[in-house]
């Protein structure tokens, strides 16, 4: 009878310690996994590199500027054609110049620019206060062909940054936007050298 209880005991601690040895095996690989996944997820989504935060630092004011000359048109165009292409731009504008804010403030980034990299304004294709304070002076048939000519050379500084952008960054949403804004300005470009009849 002893003996038969011995095995008995014996048979119920090979049990728990199975038991107890199956759970702990479950648990083990659950919570590294998770974490390991989660990680991986975020360093993907936030990896970026130096010209990732010059294209959106730079972008930024370029797509400010342009927005500005935009909502110049409605109380100034004569032709419903370049008023319907300034709204057009403000809108396509707007909500990358948010996007491109998020990115630097994610990333730890100020958005101005403390520097332009061997860029000057002239080579972003940005206007001077003078050219804005003529274009906000000027009406009608006169401020179609100056807001024409203007974002004409505005858009080719912003197709070349896009182009640099799509070269050497790293983040991928940053390079599908300098994408879209090369292909956009690009057909936009096409579309005012025709309103002006040099197309």
């Amino acid at each position: 009878m002893r003996r038969r209880r011995h095995l008995g005991l014996a048979a119920v601690a090979l049990a728990l310690t199975a038991t107890l040895a199956a759970c702990g095996g479950d648990d083990t690989p659950t919570g590294p996994s998770s974490a390991t996944a989660g990680s991986s997820s975020e360093a993907s989504d936030s990896a970026h590199n130096n010209a990732d935060v010059m294209f959106a630092q730079m972008m930024i004011p370029h797509h400010q500027q342009a927005v500005k000359m935009a909502e110049l048109a409605p109380d100034r165009a004569a032709d419903p054609a370049v008023l319907a292409l300034a709204q057009q731009i403000g809108t396509a504008q707007a909500p990358e110049i948010e996007t491109m804010t998020g990115w630097l403030a994610a990333w730890g980034e100020p958005t101005g620019m403390p520097g332009a990299g061997g860029h000057g304004t002239d080579d972003m294709g940005m206007m001077s206060e003078g050219d804005l304070t003529a274009l906000q002076t000027a009406s009608g048939p006169n401020f179609d062909r100056m807001f024409l000519e203007m974002m004409i050379r505005h858009h080719g500084g912003a197709i070349a940054m896009a182009r640099t952008e799509q070269r050497d960054g790293q983040f991928p949403d940053a390079v599908a936007l300098a994408r879209t804004i090369e292909s956009t300005q690009t057909t936009e470009v096409e579309t005012m050298k025709g309103l002006l009849g040099t197309g």
